[in-house]
């Protein structure tokens, strides 16, 4: 790589606060908050709205639309395509 084109690289918290859940991973973000994680370090912390705790299709809470009936009313309405 060459040098001084690339964003730093490091260690950085990311929030969920709807969840109450954070996480600690690598990457080029920056902030200017920062939080005391579990180790005793600081880092810097990113909050966001959605995660893998809060977010429908991995909690099995997700819904599923009938589309057949849409379909069969669409066709009753304006009828069949020949």
């Amino acid at each position: 790589m060459r040098k001084g084109i690339h964003p730093s690289y490091g260690p950085v918290v990311f929030r969920d606060r709807a969840a109450d859940h954070a996480f600690l991973t690598r990457s080029t973000i920056t902030t200017e908050k920062t939080i005391v994680w579990e180790d005793g370090h600081t880092y810097p912390v990113v909050d966001v709205e959605i995660s893998n705790v809060s977010h429908p299709f991995y909690t099995g809470t997700a819904r599923v639309l009938d589309t057949a009936g849409r379909v069969e009313r669409f066709e009753q309405r304006y009828g069949k395509r020949s």
